[in-house]
């Protein structure tokens, strides 16, 4: 009996590192090419996704900039300063304080979206985030078609990610909130669907 429990929580425990491995080789590469969409998300945590995002933005991909889950202490002028934004930036980027974290992002994305009537929106965020984001994304705005455009993180490496401590980490940390997200967004879904 002891032998059984013992297999089955070995084979559970291969599993689970088989679909942590899985989660990360399908992580989404950033596209060559972007169509064009309605609005722009960007989700803060690093230079690198704003600054792509107002590449994006001033190259007239999106008609409006939504930069999600900025600190309060962040004025809209420090942010064009920070990613050297462009005419574009004062009249159609927008800055929003209230989301805390990635399903505070999407429902404070979702309102903007409805504010401006936008049915496609091109989501920007660091790879590894980008499928949390996009369930929960796709949960606050099941009407909008979401594009995503995942950017590397600065000194993170996903080529080699195995060979680093913190990396491993951080992507399992991130695994693990994807799975609750699945868990908490699917249970959203059901009962939506039963109201």
């Amino acid at each position: 009996m002891i032998r059984g429990f013992f297999t089955a929580m070995v084979l559970v425990a291969l599993a689970y590192a088989a679909s942590f491995v899985l989660f990360v080789s399908l992580l989404p590469m950033t596209p060559q090419s972007v169509p064009k969409a309605d609005g722009i998300v960007v989700l803060t945590g690093g230079g690198t996704r704003l600054d792509r995002a107002d590449d994006l933005f001033e190259s007239g991909v999106g008609k409006r900039l939504l930069i999600s889950g900025v600190d309060l202490a962040t004025s809209k002028t420090t942010l064009k300063r920070l990613v050297h934004g462009g005419p574009r930036f004062d009249c159609c980027a927008d800055v929003g304080y209230s989301a805390e974290d990635t399903r505070g992002n999407a429902q404070e994305a979702a309102s903007w979206t409805r504010r401006h009537g936008f049915h496609r929106v091109i989501l920007v965020t660091a790879r590894y985030h980008m499928p949390r984001s996009l369930r929960e994304f796709s949960t606050a705005m099941p009407d909008v078609t979401l594009v995503p455009y995942p950017v590397e993180q600065g000194r993170i490496d996903l080529s080699g990610w195995w060979r680093y401590p913190r990396t491993v980490f951080l992507l399992h940390r991130e695994y693990v909130k994807y799975l609750a997200t699945l868990v908490t967004t699917s249970m959203a879904q059901s009962a939506k669907s039963m109201s």
